[in-house]
């Protein structure tokens, strides 16, 4: 039998209780956890639960296997910013990446730029502006039902978009499955690379990632071919997308990427129900035993129309800010939205009141 441990933390704290040892620090964010669920399944079905305090969760590594100690390290990880050219993305408290879609056809704001240079460049300097600190430039809708784009028309969607981004002296990711509109975004100035397909649908990326040195995002999705949103079929989504993106994180690191340069994106919304989507939002802090920063895009998204009399995606605000919040919470390093002004000011209040030199948490003990 296939033995598989998993360690979730499920008690969150604002900040470190009184006696070292009570809390853990969850990826070197502004969240803190007090307490854990051991999980253990067999050929993919749950057989064992348990709980610990940290303290006795440190107690109890020598009897328990190697894995859990290896998870209870990674939970603790403290990760390096990121370096994004002249700038270094601090990743001890939430930041918000900026969309700007180059397309005709995405869910929320297709055509709005494309072909606009201006207009895409002016939306671009409003998001720095509000205090983005990364763009992350897309030419391709990855929205289920969305038609395939030809590798040489992304590359004329993306490249201008970056160059323009690049003269503003911003922070850039490129938002692409293909190597070659990767090769063509780094080499117009982008910074980082955001595959929704994990480094799998094009058989170059993931080594033109490695020898690049750039930073990547590995995101889940199930499907394998055009249509990332096939096959999405779990014995456990929040298990099953855990040990997927190990798989694709080791992989990363087999091929040559530095683990400094690995962020790990759930991909909620991608080839999941409402349900599925739910559970992930909120399983969020266990993906902290992944060891890598995590990265959260559900601006937006069908989840949000779903629980809310079918708003319009444009009308998702106030949910994409709640599911922010609560990536935040969940102590996610970097949040990709549409709404960046809003984002900004929410995660502006919620550190606010995570600073321990503006509330005296021991009141709240």
């Amino acid at each position: 039998m296939s033995l598989s441990v998993y360690l979730r933390p499920i008690a969150l704290a604002e900040s470190p209780q009184s006696e070292e040892g009570d809390t853990v620090r969850l990826g070197g964010s502004m969240v803190w956890a007090s307490r854990f669920a051991l999980i253990a399944c067999e050929n993919r079905k749950v057989v064992r639960r348990e709980r610990y305090s940290a303290r006795q969760l440190e107690g109890a590594l020598p009897a328990l296997p190697d894995d859990v100690a290896v998870q209870f390290e990674n939970l603790k990880r403290v990760h390096a910013p990121i370096q994004c050219g002249a700038r270094m993305i601090r990743l001890d408290q939430p930041q918000v990446m900026g969309i700007l879609n180059v397309t005709p056809d995405s869910f929320s704001d297709g055509g709005e730029f494309l072909d606009k240079p201006e207009v895409a460049a002016a939306h671009a300097a409003r998001m720095v502006e509000a205090g983005a600190a990364i763009v992350d430039v897309g030419g391709e809708s990855t929205r289920p039902g969305a038609a395939a784009v030809w590798e040489g028309d992304e590359v004329k969607r993306v490249v201008p978009a970056v160059e323009l981004l690049a003269g503003m002296g911003a922070a850039i990711s490129v938002d692409t499955r293909r190597a070659s509109v990767m090769e063509a975004a780094l080499g117009a100035g982008a910074h980082m690379i955001n595959d929704v397909s994990g480094l799998r649908h094009d058989p170059r990326s993931m080594e033109l990632a490695a020898s690049s040195g750039a930073p990547v995002v590995l995101m889940h999705a199930p499907g394998e071919g055009e249509n990332l949103h096939e096959g999405g079929t779990y014995a456990d989504v929040v298990l099953d997308v855990f040990d997927w993106l190990r798989a694709r994180r080791d992989a990363a690191l087999s091929a040559g990427i530095a683990r400094e340069k690995i962020v790990l994106d759930p991909g909620i919304g991608f080839g999941k129900t409402l349900a599925e989507n739910l559970a992930l939002v909120n399983a969020l802090p266990l993906f902290h035993a992944l060891g890598q920063p995590l990265l959260v895009g559900a601006s937006r998204k069908r989840m949000i129309g779903a629980l809310s009399n079918e708003a319009p995606a444009h009308k998702r605000m106030g949910g994409s800010l709640a599911l922010a919040l609560r990536a935040m919470d969940a102590g996610v390093h970097l949040l990709r939205v549409h709404d960046v002004p809003e984002t900004v000011q929410a995660r502006d209040v919620w550190r606010g009141m995570r600073d321990a030199a503006l509330t005296d948490f021991s009141q709240l003990a």
